[in-house]
């Protein structure tokens, strides 16, 4: 007799509320290509043992969100759950008592993904689930890190004002006196994945029982939790660095040696506004500092050109004033970006492409690495390996070519 084995039922909720305060609109605010949700979304649904995947949110922009990404919004959170100092034990509890009431659904894992740590090695979800399913005695795995200080050394302030140890041991005299290797190993926990039995949710009323594994997260790189928009951009490298779970496709890495950079003109050079007098000449707004950046690309021997859908003068003559050719009046970009790799020598891997709008996409695959500016037409934006944080005419050139030089230079040093 065939012996049946089943899957159990492993629900992943991405709590996501709105209303934040420290960054607003910080749960569908862009990450890269895609919206911060998104990334926690794709971590559940790319895991195998995951069986289902829902977004607990009480904001409808966040709702929608979620649903174009993959998950199910089977409710909306009550707004009393959804408060700034809201533990997540009556989130968590609200979720598993209406999925039971309204569906008869009742999961025996639940896994909780955090939208605030959105960079998470490919595989994870999986391997913390399995840790639990192979520890019947267990009630939670949870993520943890080892550290950059040690506990042991780490104080509080007494009401007289004197310092007393956080910790202290019993086996160390003066532990904050030690060497870190006489210290007891601690570990951090982070959040890109907690795992629990739901019975220890329903019935113990907890997150975590009282006997709780490790998922140790090995490169400390990924331990990012961003609840401060100075943490954003540097968080946004690491997606570059790092082999992390992605909603669809991973962006590519900008190539070590860049030979080519191409340009729309409109929406990136410029900020998409033209005035026009009365005699009909047009004029647009561009960035000083756009020129200063192409002007220092250009010193370390990478061209510029400029595909431009429109013939102006404009165009033409911001062009020549930047010293870099510009090819105008292009229907078929896809077909001229290729026809300038031909003719120049240059290498598909080697070259670089910046647009803002869902003509350029035909360019993007055509190019070792391709980059939207931060106000760029949303499909743009999902399919470029990098969206910057500058918006067009308003420094988005400039911040390209400084990170064109950055990984360039960087690599000239290491080599």
């Amino acid at each position: 007799m065939d012996c049946v084995v089943t899957q159990p039922a492993v629900l992943a909720i991405v709590p996501a509320r709105g209303g934040s305060r420290s960054i607003p609109g910080k749960n569908i605010r862009p990450f890269g290509p895609h919206p911060l949700l998104a990334y926690s979304i794709a971590a559940g649904n790319q895991a195998q043992r995951v069986t289902r995947v829902i977004v607990s949110t009480d904001d409808e922009a966040i709702a929608e969100v979620g649903q174009r990404y993959g998950a199910e919004i089977p409710f909306l959170r009550p707004k009393a759950l959804a408060q700034d100092d809201t533990p997540d034990l009556p989130v968590f509890q609200h979720a598993l008592e209406w999925l039971e009431r309204e569906q008869g659904y009742s999961p025996e894992v639940v896994v909780q993904l955090r939208p605030t740590s959105p960079l998470r090695p490919r595989g994870c979800v999986d391997q913390a689930v399995q840790i639990l399913l192979d520890h019947p005695g267990a009630d939670c795995v949870r993520a943890v890190v080892a550290p950059s200080q040690n506990p042991f050394k780490m104080w509080t302030v007494m009401p007289d004002g004197r310092l007393s140890p956080l910790l202290r041991s019993s086996d160390i005299l003066e532990a904050y006196n030690m060497p870190r290797q006489k210290l007891p190993h601690t570990y951090w926990q982070t959040g890109q994945i907690d795992v629990i039995r739901a019975s220890v949710i329903r019935a113990k009323h907890s997150m975590t029982g009282e006997v709780i594994l490790p998922w140790y997260l090995e490169d400390p790189r990924y331990a990012v939790d961003l609840n401060e928009l100075w943490e954003w951009e540097a968080a946004e490298r690491l997606l570059l660095e790092l082999d992390c779970v992605h909603p669809g496709r991973a962006p590519r890495r900008m190539p070590e040696s860049v030979r080519l950079l191409a340009l729309d003109f409109d929406g990136v050079l410029t900020d998409d506004r033209v005035w026009v007098s009365e005699q009909g000449e047009e004029s647009v707004a561009a960035h000083r500092g756009d020129g200063y950046g192409i002007a220092r690309l250009r010193g370390h021997g990478v061209e510029v050109v400029v595909l431009s859908r429109e013939s102006s003068p404009v165009v033409a003559a911001r062009c020549r004033k930047l010293g870099i050719t510009a090819y105008q009046g292009i229907t078929d970009k896809a077909g001229r970006l290729q026809e300038v790799l031909r003719e120049r020598s240059v290498e598909a891997a080697a070259a670089v492409y910046l647009g803002n709008d869902v003509n350029d996409l035909p360019c993007f695959p055509l190019v070792g690495f391709a980059a939207a500016v931060a106000d760029a037409h949303p499909e743009v934006r999902a399919a470029a390996d990098l969206v910057l944080s500058r918006p067009g005419g308003q420094g988005a050139v400039r911040e390209l070519c400084d990170r064109i030089i950055r990984r360039m230079d960087r690599e000239e040093a290491n080599g």
